[in-house]
């Protein structure tokens, strides 16, 4: 789900002002007592299957065997009555155990897979406790969290490298993270950052505790499948975060000046001078000198086992010199290099690591065999799709373009192979111009493939971009922070949404509501025959094709028009419906159409 799709949803149920509040009692370090209200409330569970609804993985089955399309046919009332009943007395079914293939490894990823309704109650109970978490959590935790991107973590920490001269680099891997977390420590730490309500710690302490199927009750551990998972791991290490942070970035003794403080610590201190950056349970720390780094690396180490209950990998964990050697970090290889325009200056040069390279390399090997054997279109828009994904990730690496040249060189022959006889080479200077314009960083007089009137993407159409910071004063919380993400201002009032949203029958689906709402949005408040704007109580949103001829509650089948429109495009006869214009008569024979009705002439 696009980040701006879900702030339009906060404002289409009337909670962007509630979450705001949370936030900025948060920021004021309040303390939280009645949150279960704010879970359970109408408009926050109504949200919460909209956002359920956009997540792909709400069509796999847990346990029961049901998915998001068995909420979607239950009542409004059912939904909510439902939630706020699971929420009293929860108890959590058993969680469906499945294995996921690990990145680079022959080892294999366990996923715990709740039912459909435990990730409903998850995601009211995510909406939540967000805008509570986002103040106390460290700047430079980029990990599950709204706005921020794994790029985001390499240009801190490539502007670390080039700006601050932090060319030492602590690697800690964290030994099966995801299965490790201690359980009290976490319920804990949810209480320190002022989540006081007991009923909702209760909650998630059984929320931890859920039955994996096959396996039993777990001990420890927070299932990865889980939709409040990832902000539960971001609560657990951002301790460490801030206990790093605290040891040079944010410490400030009582007498010292701001500026001029480092450099007296440099001299006649015993601080160890980093910076972290994390993603997840992926982080590193940079140092300018050995000697800081080998303290570092002793002092997590010590601080992860003693303090948060966790262990290391020892092979994996070490002090990496990015002046020799290079340290991988979210699919990238980072080292350090002399600029070629100074004697002394250095800078950060980033390739694929080995490991995405040859990733991407058998995924679009994979591709051109599924070409070879099935030649559909479909197939074609998958090559393209696993390139142009491939392009949007990796092109923030300085050598990005030598990476995917070197790809496209060994992968010449398999080319050749199996799109002989399917495919035709045309010169890059020959194909349209908004093929060009997308595909930039290739040579006119490069051939490239065409095929079923397709053009295939250029393996090496890539250019470089550089990095950027994340900017701190974006928040989906404030309202200036959400200037920097999107225009703020409403297609629709909010009392017009509300007025919509109360007129519907309490027959109606859960599925029918929510793309009703979108709808209406979509329209501009509008008619969808007149064009007119509606005022708050009279639209009314009706199905093209009705139920009784198996029309469904898809978004594609709704539509909303003024009550005395409904009324006419309703009606047997066609009286009163030959004034309109030819524009608005295919509307509304659309609509008749869909209802056996007589068309308008």
């Amino acid at each position: 789900m696009l980040k701006k799709d879900k702030l339009r949803y906060n404002e289409y149920y009337d909670m962007q002002s509630v979450y705001d509040e949370l936030y900025q009692q948060s920021r004021n370090n309040n303390n939280f007592y009645k949150l279960i209200e704010i879970i359970g409330s109408e408009q926050n569970i109504r949200l919460a299957y909209k956002n359920l609804r956009g997540n792909s993985g709400s069509h796999t089955k847990g346990t029961d065997g049901l998915t998001i399309k068995d909420i979607g046919r239950c009542s409004d009332k059912e939904m909510i009555d439902t939630v706020r009943g699971m929420l009293l007395d929860y108890k959590p079914k058993a969680v469906r155990r499945v294995f996921i293939p690990k990145p680079g490894s022959d080892k294999k990823r366990p996923l715990g897979i709740p039912c459909i309704w435990d990730r409903l109650v998850q995601q009211c109970i995510l909406q939540v406790l967000e805008p509570i978490c986002e103040p106390k959590f460290h700047n430079h935790s980029y990990g599950f969290r709204p706005n921020r991107s794994a790029h985001h973590a390499l240009s801190r920490m490539v502007s670390l490298i080039n700006l601050g001269r932090h060319y030492y680099c602590v690697d800690v891997d964290i030994k099966g993270f995801f299965d490790n977390v201690n359980h009290g420590k976490l319920l804990k730490q949810i209480w320190g950052l002022g989540i006081r309500d007991k009923r909702l710690i209760s909650i998630i302490s059984k929320l931890l505790k859920s039955e994996i199927q096959g396996e039993g009750i777990p001990t420890k551990g927070t299932p990865q499948g889980g939709i409040i998972s990832p902000l539960l791991s971001n609560i657990v290490l951002n301790e460490l975060d801030w206990w790093v942070s605290d040891q040079w970035e944010t410490y400030k003794p009582r007498r010292a000046k701001s500026e001029s403080f480092h450099n007296y610590a440099h001299q006649y201190t015993n601080l160890k001078d980093g910076y972290i950056v994390r993603y997840a349970d992926d982080f590193k720390i940079m140092c300018r000198t050995y000697a800081e780094a080998q303290r570092f690396y002793y002092a997590v180490v010590d601080f992860l086992k003693n303090r948060l209950d966790l262990d290391i990998s020892p092979e994996k964990s070490k002090v990496t010199n990015l002046l020799k050697n290079s340290s991988e970090f979210l699919g990238f290889k980072i080292k350090v290099l002399p600029k070629k325009s100074s004697r002394y200056g250095y800078i950060a040069k980033t390739d694929m690591c080995d490991k995405a390279f040859n990733k991407v390399k058998a995924n679009i090997k994979n591709n051109l065999k599924d070409i070879q054997m099935h030649t559909v279109k479909e197939n074609i828009i998958k090559y393209n799709n696993a390139i142009i994904g491939a392009h949007n990730y990796y092109c923030i690496a300085t050598n990005v373009y030598n990476n995917f040249d070197r790809i496209d060189f060994e992968l010449l022959r398999t080319h050749k192979n199996r799109l002989r006889n399917k495919a035709k080479r045309v010169r890059f200077s020959e194909v349209p111009r908004d093929f060009q314009r997308f595909v930039q960083g290739v040579r006119g007089n490069r051939r490239i493939y065409k095929l079923m009137d397709m053009y295939m993407v250029p393996i090496v159409g890539i250019h470089h971009k550089s990095p950027m910071n994340f900017s701190q004063d974006i928040t989906d919380y404030s309202e200036n922070g959400r200037k920097k993400i999107h225009s703020n201002q409403k297609a629709v009032s909010r009392s017009k949404l509300r007025a919509m949203q109360l007129s519907f029958d309490e027959s109606e689906s859960v599925e029918f509501r929510s793309n009703a709402v979108s709808r209406f949005v979509a329209q501009y408040g509008k008619c969808y025959v007149t064009g007119e704007i509606l005022e708050a109580d009279e639209s009314v949103a009706m199905r093209i094709k009705p139920k009784s001829r198996n029309g469904t509650d898809d978004y594609s089948n709704i539509i909303i028009v003024s009550r005395l429109i409904a009324q006419l495009m309703s009606d047997a006869s066609t009286e009163g419906l030959s004034a309109f214009d030819e524009n608005q008569k295919k509307k509304i024979n659309k609509f008749r159409r869909g209802r056996k009705l007589k068309l308008v002439n």
